[in-house]
């Protein structure tokens, strides 16, 4: 039968470990010493082992020798065993005079010191109990880091079967509602690749421009069907579609636009936007009409406080982002190097 149904941890071979001292002490005792005798040596030479050995890898160890204070250590370790020694020869005295009703003469000072050598050895052992718990400690977290590893791979699998089968029922309407539909099917068309952009491409570092722009020109398009008279879009482009950006770095411009700048009760609703390659930068541009009163979200957002910490984190004060408002465009530049 198994102690336990996992593997134990750090206190519980720790508690095994003191568990199987106690018992070696004892029952070595026992046939010399008798019951009594045999249990309060045990109980006395337990406690001052467990003294030396948490006081030094728990105190002196780490207070001293890890900061490189050897001299300090020392002189630590050397006043720390004594102490022990001595308490631990006076205690045996004291049981004895008190406890087993043994007549003992006085302690003195030569006498209690003998008990100190013993220590010694017991100062070697922390060491070797240190590095060992050291070893157990690290074995059980790597062992935790395989199985967060495995459990992370499990749900990556289970993240990429759930959206490649809502893309293959995507697929399969497509192909229905193309017979009755062209244009309906097409929107279903531009939603899937949108949904396959984000599983597949936007947790990459760095994706095609050619792909960053079809992703934005599919939201567009899906974005017009809420639009009742329509809008007038301009997109410019001038660049090597073999250049690769950071995903989502152009959609805060666009998804703004159509949040804050698109009057659906309007007729004409114009709005240019340029992405262009030029002297080792892109320059991405968008311009609207503003809605009046102008929105927080135009001007200050979180989409847009968002994107300026994430193009610090990947450009450092190398890029250049550029907001106006004044008159009756808003304007938004942003200018990265390539």
């Amino acid at each position: 039968m198994k102690l336990w149904r996992q593997p134990p941890n750090i206190v519980q071979l720790q508690l095994l470990t003191w568990t199987a001292v106690l018992l070696l002490i004892f029952f070595s005792l026992l046939p010399m010493d008798g019951l009594l005798k045999s249990a309060i040596f045990t109980a006395v030479n337990a406690a001052s082992y467990a003294i030396i050995i948490y006081g030094n890898i728990l105190f002196l160890y780490p207070a001293f020798y890890q900061k490189r204070k050897f001299v300090e250590y020392g002189i630590s370790v050397a006043v720390f065993l004594i102490l022990v020694g001595m308490l631990k020869g006076y205690a045996g005295i004291i049981l004895y005079k008190y406890v087993l009703l043994i007549k003992t003469p006085p302690a003195d000072l030569l006498e209690l010191l003998s008990y100190v050598p013993g220590g010694v050895l017991i100062y070697v052992l922390s060491l070797v109990f240190r590095i060992a718990l050291a070893y157990f400690t690290l074995k059980q977290q790597t062992e935790e880091i395989l199985l967060q590893k495995s459990q992370a791979e499990l749900n990556l699998l289970k993240s990429q079967v759930q959206p490649h089968f809502l893309f293959n029922a995507l697929n399969n309407i497509y192909y229905r509602v193309y017979k009755v539909d062209h244009a309906s099917a097409g929107l279903i068309e531009r939603l899937s690749d949108i949904m396959r952009y984000f599983v597949d491409e936007s947790p990459k570092d760095a994706v095609p421009v050619s792909t960053e722009v079809a992703f934005i020109e599919n939201y567009m398009e899906l974005e017009r069907i809420r639009i009742r008279h329509g809008a007038s879009i301009y997109f410019e482009k001038a660049y090597n579609p073999e250049l690769r950006i950071p995903p989502m770095l152009l959609m805060t411009f666009v998804e703004n636009i159509f949040k804050h700048g698109i009057d659906k009760s309007r007729r004409q609703n114009r709005v240019t936007i340029s992405l262009i390659e030029q002297n080792d930068y892109l320059l991405f541009k968008t311009s609207n009409r503003k809605i009046d009163p102008v929105t927080e979200h135009q001007t200050g957002g979180f989409g847009i406080i968002n994107l300026t910490k994430r193009l610090r984190l990947l450009y450092g004060d190398k890029f250049e982002l550029t907001i106006d408002s004044e008159g009756k465009l808003f304007n938004a530049i942003l200018k990265i190097p390539l």
